[in-house]
């Protein structure tokens, strides 16, 4: 056995007989190094230690387990086994133990008792149950503190506890006989969020996407031609409906849905002037992403191409392709494994960003067809089946980064491995159906995968695919309303229904155009959520658990969910309803259209409209706004409209802006960002509020602008006095009330240390 230290909350173990071929991490970031950790030798312990977990080997009778600031976390049940044909590790599994495990399944938050397979795999037409799909990962965090991964890529299984009833045991058909053990306690106290930090911290974190990646997706399955494409922008600025991209299915490279997949070049005949129209885009703001697949078609452009490189997987001579019928057409699939195929694919991608794309969709990663007597360079399909796409992100990232060093990679793909998210990937929950039923394990899916690092993953807002005989306008509206508090906002569909809200009847188009505005008026909020994933590994979505971490029944909760710290959503996924019931977690909570104010940890029946789901926000809660709805591409922040909900219970309160040019790759590394820092104070009458900017600032950072500053839960007439200080010198500033007993004021603002005082002519502000 031999033990690494990964960091003070992480080792991998690995079991490795002398002279056995080694296996390569896919889990683990290659950037990551080891961590001290002391050794104690004694008659029949050795015991290594770390700042945050122990690791305590027994001589005999053999075992191993881990520790946690001295609290046993995990430990083995019979440890390592491996015989003819299958290889794995068992532990031990608590009575009360609950586990977030597996990544894309629907089978409610706590997966103990299941056996989950781990082959990524689609699954046509999903509902309300799904035990194997696109994305599986052979992963999990404990409600005892512990995060655990099989960093194995082959064909296997994880059983939690299914077959018995207290042993976890992961298995796989080859591969990599490794694990890695993560604890996360604060206190004694499991701490989800450290959980997660520690997690990332060696698995990777999600490098910031390109600001446009926020704003709303043109997307169906799929456009057929240019006018096509050209018709439907003009049409969402037409209906004044904002837009940052126009997402290119199948049918740029081939008039057909058969037969010319891996051509991975415009069909000329319906995409005449494809540069000229992506350069058009550009200049209104929206960019332009294109699908593309690992099959090549024999009958493509580009197959005798990809032979005579050498760039496809072969048969188990390893002298020819391996060639396979498929639903598209007699396929051979690029090896991204070898070196052959990473350079000839990226030659093809190349050219693809070279024509102004900006971003690329990258589908069928599982890969959908993967005979088993395929060999790639590391090994056969089954031995590296679950990495393919992860392996395929990679070259992408890597090469990208090569050539194009400045600008983020927009990288859409469906299926991965524990750590994509290092490479950018941004995954989607796959062939979701067009209904009810396949609305309703969004948020699961979506809370699942972001806890265990894939915090952008979404769904095909809508449904992708099925329910042609009649469109379901109301389900088709939640769906895009829950949307607005989803990581990425892309409706997509086979077009027999239109995916896009502008060929909707004017009562859809007049209420998501106001959601989707939401969308983009919420932009600073989102993208300061996209800047604490990339430097804590937090997820956007969040399971209400993060908010009372010790109350073990909220571990279970899947339909209701945090939008970072400050919203809490609860997405309406049945018909014909005017009342939701949820639970409002722990915390003073103001009811987001009314501005009702509510005690959290209580049930609310919520009265609800077609216009409107249950969705509260936190006292204490800073929220930056955008005051306008342009594409996300050109903002500037030259405006900024700050929400502040105060409550008298709440005596401090803390916030943050992240702001940097929405483009360059290396932003945060360079510091070239402008981090804003927002903190409140109340007592006896007076409210204080700091702004407190940090960082290096960027070239696009206005100088001087606007701040329109809101206080809500605030009456105009107890308050006596507003002050600005700034640079030691006080102004006066004027106030105006606003409905829903709020204030609102204004001031400039040249990016400095700023305080405002908040005097109430009263012993109390509004309770």
């Amino acid at each position: 056995m031999h033990f690494t230290p990964l960091s003070d909350a992480a080792v991998d173990v690995e079991f490795r007989a002398l002279h056995a071929k080694r296996f390569d991490s896919y889990a683990i970031d290659p950037n990551v190094g080891t961590s001290a950790y002391s050794l104690e030798d004694s008659d029949n312990t050795l015991l290594f230690q770390g700042q945050s977990l122990q690791v305590r080997v027994t001589k005999a009778p053999f075992n191993v387990a881990f520790y946690g600031n001295q609290n046993l976390l995990l430990s083995h049940e019979s440890g390592f086994f491996q015989y003819e044909g299958l290889r794995g590790i068992r532990f031990g599994l608590g009575e009360d133990e609950k586990l977030i495990a597996g990544g894309q399944r629907v089978l409610g938050m706590d997966r103990r008792g299941y056996r989950l397979p781990l082959y990524n795999k689609t699954h046509w037409g999903y509902t309300t149950e799904s035990n194997q799909m696109y994305f599986g990962l052979p992963a999990l965090l404990s409600s005892k503190g512990y995060g655990l991964i099989f960093d194995n890529a082959a064909k296997g299984a994880m059983d939690l506890g299914a077959s018995e009833s207290d042993v976890l045991q992961f298995e796989a058909i080859a591969g990599r006989n490794a694990y890695i053990v993560v604890a996360g306690l604060s206190d004694n106290k499991v701490d989800y969020s450290k959980l997660i930090q520690n997690f990332t911290a060696i698995t990777g974190r999600q490098p910031m996407p390109p600001a446009w990646a926020f704003g709303n997706f043109a997307s169906r399955f799929g456009y057929r031609s240019e006018q096509q494409v050209r018709d439907v922008v003009k049409k969402y600025q037409t209906l004044d409906i904002p837009l940052d991209s126009v997402v290119l299915d199948l049918y740029w490279f081939g008039p057909e849905m058969q037969g010319y997949m891996g051509n991975l070049d415009w069909d000329r005949a319906n995409w005449p002037t494809a540069e000229t129209m992506i350069q058009d885009f550009k200049e209104k703001g929206i960019q332009t992403v294109v699908i593309t697949e690992p099959f090549i078609l024999k009958s493509s452009s580009n197959w005798q191409s990809a032979v005579d490189y050498k760039a496809l997987a072969t048969d188990m001579s390893g002298k020819h392709p391996r060639v396979f019928d498929m639903f598209f057409g007699t396929a051979g699939l690029v090896d991204v494994f070898s070196e052959q195929g990473q350079n000839w694919f990226w030659q093809k991608y190349q050219n693809i960003f070279s024509d102004g794309v900006a971003g690329i969709w990258g589908d069928l990663g599982e890969p959908e067809v993967h005979p088993e007597n395929t060999l790639h360079a590391t090994g056969t399909a089954n031995e590296v089946h679950n990495a393919y796409g992860h392996q395929w992100a990679k070259t992408l990232w890597d090469n990208h980064l090569k050539d194009y060093p400045e600008e983020r990679l927009f990288l859409l793909m469906r299926s991965g491995f524990v750590g994509s998210q290092r490479y950018g990937m941004i995954p989607w929950t796959g062939d979701v159906s067009r209904s009810w039923g396949g609305l309703k394990p969004q948020v699961e899916l979506t809370l699942q995968m972001g806890m265990l690092g894939l915090a952008y993953t979404h769904s095909d807002l809508g449904g992708f695919g099925g329910g042609d005989d009649s469109f379901d306008k109301e389900m088709y509206i939640r769906w895009l309303q829950y949307g607005v508090f989803q990581p990425i906002y892309r409706p997509h569909a086979f077009d027999s229904i239109p995916s896009e809200p502008i060929f909707h009847d004017k009562q859809t188009q007049d209420i998501l155009r106001q959601w989707i505005k939401l969308r983009y008026q919420l932009f600073p909020y989102n993208y300061t959520l996209a800047y604490k994933n990339s430097t804590s590994g937090l997820p956007l979505m969040r399971p209400v658990l993060f908010a009372e971490p010790d109350n073990p029944d909220l571990f279970d909760e899947k339909n209701s969910y945090l939008w970072g710290d400050a919203f809490f959503v609860h997405p309406v996924t049945d018909p014909d309803v005017n009342r939701v019931n949820t639970r409002l977690p722990l915390g003073i909570w103001f009811d987001y259209w009314s501005k009702r104010v509510f005690k959290g940890q209580q049930a609310l029946d919520v009265k609800v409209s077609l216009e409107t789901l249950p969705l509260f926000v936190k006292a204490g809660s800073f929220i930056p706004y955008s005051q306008i709805t342009e594409p996300l591409s050109l903002h500037r922040g030259d405006a900024l409209d700050i929400h502040y909900f105060h409550h008298p219970e709440v005596a401090k309160a803390k916030g943050q802006l992240y702001e940097d040019d929405g483009k360059t790759r290396n932003s945060l590394a360079n510091g070239q960002y402008q981090l804003t820092q927002f903190e409140s104070e109340y007592d006896a009458g007076k409210l204080s509020i700091s702004l407190i900017p940090e960082g290096n600032g960027f070239a696009t950072l206005p100088e001087t602008r606007t701040i329109s500053f809101t206080i809500h839960n605030l009456d105009i007439a107890q308050v006596s006095n507003i002050k600005l200080v700034q640079e030691q010198k006080e102004t006066q500033i004027n106030a105006e009330a606003m409905g829903n007993n709020a204030i609102t004021f204004s001031f400039s603002w040249q990016n400095q240390t700023s305080k405002l005082e908040i005097i109430s002519s009263h012993k109390e502000l509004q309770q």
